[in-house]
């Protein structure tokens, strides 16, 4: 036990002397405990003072099989767990052993707003395996070359409830049986960076059973190699996110040869707005700052809503947003991600009544106080979700842009005239669930 204590203080103090510390080292399980290692078991909540535990300590076991100590004991739970750990913003790479090593074990690893990291990762018998994953970690406040504040981002009320506003980093570890043996988590200074813009189809959605295509992003990048940075939110048009300093957070920390993602259209398009109030002007700003700060600017088509005429053929709803975002695409001479075209194959071949399976469709009383259906043409579940995302990466590969290299073994070919089976689409659902819907339309 002394040694446990004299552990965490030589880490309290270089945290006090050198700032706050960015890389840690946690053994969960028991009380046998890997040298240099913090020890984790299943009553270590959450302290602001300490800076790392569980959010909830409910339900979690410890269990040790004995051997190595690093190996030989995990934290399980019949329920999703969370992990936090408060650490300044940037990109970490965060290293997992996850297994049993007298059982099986069947994790799937998310963080912050769901984020989908790793899926349905099943070891067997007496199986460890590391895995690697990573994340970006931010916070609200905008800060100069030398760290200084210079202004802060107009977050929602809804956002303040959010687990990537709240300078911490939160893992979940979900599915039939997580087994976490270790996570070590450190700095990333070399990941190429995509930063993510845009609105309720690109947020890091919170609560189940809403999602959107940025979250599910990181699932099919190489980790350590590219770093999804996701700034979208709900409601947002390309002037608010103006107005609301989100652009302004991204231009203080962008590098070159980092990428800014820009898909904007389905709030842009509200009443009194059109392309020529604004849009165009806008985009092309983006386009030109990003250029200057020596940044790969890509613009995304917003998708199609789920809208079918008599010939079961999609309806634009987009007015000439998608066509203008292809337009400056032209003038630019920039990448563009025709996710609008690539929708409608998608939702074409999924036909009017299966395409509901994609978007937030669901009875009365499918989730805790829903008491009214939910019937959404706009905003995708997780499988819906997924699909888009894979559209997202097949557009990368079709058109063998440079990220086409990063591109992880979790991408498979994919066809949107042929979706995948929603039956079995795997995504255990977390514990954050609301019926209210996200801001825009």
């Amino acid at each position: 036990m002394m040694k446990k204590v004299l552990s965490f203080l030589i880490l309290f103090i270089c945290s006090f002397y050198f700032g706050q510390q960015t890389s840690f080292k946690f053994d969960f399980g028991g009380n046998r405990v890997e040298k240099g290692f913090i020890p984790i078991t299943s009553t270590s909540k959450f302290d602001r003072k300490v800076g790392y535990g569980f959010m909830d300590v409910s339900g979690l076991k410890s269990v040790d099989n004995g051997g190595n100590a690093l190996t030989g004991d995990f934290i399980t739970s019949d329920k999703p767990f969370y992990f936090s750990v408060a650490i300044p913003e940037g990109n970490y790479d965060i290293r997992l052993n996850l297994g049993d090593t007298k059982g099986t074990s069947e994790t799937t690893v998310r963080v912050e707003n769901r984020r989908l990291m790793l899926n349905d990762i099943k070891t067997k018998q007496s199986e460890i395996v590391e895995k690697q994953i990573s994340v970006h970690v931010k916070d609200s406040i905008i800060r100069n070359q030398n760290g200084e504040k210079i202004g802060i981002v107009k977050l929602k009320p809804r956002e303040t409830k959010y687990l990537h506003w709240d300078n911490l980093l939160t893992i979940e570890f979900n599915d039939n049986a997580p087994k976490v043996c270790s996570v070590i988590i450190q700095p990333n200074k070399t990941a190429k960076t995509i930063y993510l813009t845009g609105d309720s189809t690109v947020v890091d959605a919170q609560y189940e059973p809403w999602a959107s295509w940025g979250q599910m992003l990181s699932y099919f990048f190489v980790p350590n190699k590219v770093v999804i940075a996701n700034y979208a939110e709900s409601g947002e048009t390309l002037k608010a996110f103006e107005d609301r300093h989100r652009i302004d957070k991204i231009w203080t920390q962008i590098k070159p040869g980092d990428y800014l993602f820009i898909q904007f259209g389905h709030n842009d398009q509200k009443a009194g707005n059109s392309t020529k109030s604004g849009y165009r002007k806008r985009l092309k700003e983006w386009i030109q700052k990003a250029k200057q700060l020596g940044v790969i600017p890509i613009l995304v088509t917003s998708m199609n809503r789920r809208v079918f005429d008599e010939n079961n053929k999609i309806v634009n709803t987009l007015d000439d947003f998608p066509d203008a975002m292809r337009e400056i695409a032209k003038e630019e001479k920039v990448n563009l991600i025709d996710l609008n075209a690539l929708s409608k194959i998608l939702f074409e071949a999924m036909g009017p009544e299966a395409a509901k399976k994609a978007f937030v469709y669901y009875p009365a009383n499918a989730y805790p106080n829903q008491p009214n259906v939910l019937a959404d043409d706009t905003h995708f579940n997780p499988y819906g979700a997924y699909e888009l995302a894979k559209c997202v990466v097949k557009s990368i590969v079709d058109q063998n842009l440079p990220l086409k290299k990063y591109i992880s073994k979790n991408y498979k070919n994919f066809n949107p005239n042929k979706p995948d089976d929603v039956e079995k689409f795997h995504w255990p659902e977390s514990v954050f669930m609301e019926s209210l819907k996200p801001d825009g339309n």
